[in-house]
């Protein structure tokens, strides 16, 4: 499944009301170490098709970055069924993203 872009309009209906676990990246284009988690991020999204991925481009998006107490980037935070269960600071392997969404 291709990431949702996720703002500030959608996060309710694309995060809190989906059922099921939703991995959202937090993110900016000036990021290095977020241009290499990308790819990762990306091929966990096709291969775990009952996993919704969602990017937050922090600095489009700064209210929903202060809203989660994201202060590095990239930072992952997993959602389940509207809850947050999971997070992660900084680049970690494609593995590593595998078990924050397990």
């Amino acid at each position: 499944m291709e990431p949702v872009t996720i703002t500030n309009e959608n996060f309710q209906s694309e995060v809190l009301e989906a059922k099921g676990t939703v991995l959202i990246d937090f993110w900016a284009s000036w990021c290095g170490p977020c241009r290499m988690l990308a790819p990762l991020v990306d091929q966990v999204a096709a291969e775990h098709s009952d996993v919704k991925v969602g990017k937050v481009n922090v600095d489009e998006q700064q209210e929903l970055a202060a809203q989660f107490g994201v202060m590095s980037i990239p930072t992952l935070i997993v959602f389940r069924d509207g809850q947050k269960v999971n997070e992660s600071v900084g680049l970690i392997p494609k593995e590593n993203i595998e078990s924050l969404i397990q």
